[in-house]
C-alpha cells in the first residue's frame, strides 16, 4: 500500500514540476507585476526543476 501511495505522489510531483517548468511566465503573470516577474518566473522554474528530479527520483526508486 506505501508503495502504491510513492507511486502515486511521485507521478504527482513530477508531473507538478514540468508543469511548473512550462508555464512558469504565465502564473508569474497572474501573481506578480512586472517588476518581479523575471526573477520570478526563474524562481519557479528551479522549484519545478527540484519537484521533477524529487517525484522522479521516488518513482525511480520504488520500483
Amino acid at each position: 500500500m506505501l508503495k502504491i501511495f510513492l507511486l502515486i505522489l511521485g507521478l504527482l510531483l513530477a508531473t507538478f514540476g514540468v508543469i511548473m517548468i512550462y508555464d512558469a511566465r504565465l502564473i508569474t503573470k497572474k501573481m506578480f507585476s512586472f517588476g518581479d516577474q523575471n526573477e520570478a518566473t526563474s524562481g519557479l522554474k528551479i522549484l519545478g526543476f527540484i519537484f521533477s528530479i524529487i517525484g522522479t527520483l521516488l518513482v525511480y526508486f520504488n520500483f
